[in-house]
């Protein structure tokens, strides 16, 4: 008989991307994104942080400054577009993306130039806002499939100590 209480495809696609965001080096805001194919297959993960080459010890994380220079914003790369710039050419053409953070309007640009025809997301603490608000119209527009995360699981725990 086989195990039982494993996790489903979405709670697995999802754990990855929620994984991957623990590599974002923001104080505040840490969001992972992971792109699977039409069969299941891992394409390309991503976390908010700085492009390759500027220094996230040089630049501000700061979210409120005198200027907007002084701020994360203008400089910091969502997860959504890292996981689409990562795939580094792969056709997206069908895919769907896992993302911790419903996407903002300059990522759903991305989303839906790329062609991923579906975004399963975990936190629409921002709906109100203008750029979700223009990502949903986007996306209704582009006939991109938006889907709540539901799980069964509240947590999935990782052991790195395994017996041998």
């Amino acid at each position: 008989m086989k195990r039982q209480g494993y996790i489903t495809w979405d709670e697995y696609f999802m754990g990855v991307a929620l994984l991957t965001a623990q590599r974002s080096k923001d104080p505040n805001t840490q969001v992972g994104a992971c792109i699977v194919d039409r069969e299941k297959r891992i394409l390309s993960t991503g976390y908010n942080g700085f492009p390759s080459g500027c220094s996230d010890d040089v630049f501000p994380w700061e979210r409120e400054g005198e200027q907007s220079n002084d701020t994360k914003y203008p400089f910091v790369v969502h997860a959504e577009l890292n996981a689409i710039l990562n795939a580094r050419g792969k056709n997206l053409t069908g895919a769907k993306l896992y993302v911790a953070l419903f996407p903002c309007n300059e990522c759903a640009k991305a989303i839906i130039q790329s062609g991923i025809t579906e975004v399963v997301y975990l936190s629409d603490k921002y709906k109100h806002t203008s750029p979700t608000l223009a990502s949903r119209m986007m996306f209704d527009a582009a006939g991109v499939k938006l889907t709540p995360f539901e799980g069964n699981q509240d947590t999935i725990t990782l052991n790195f100590k395994i017996d041998s």
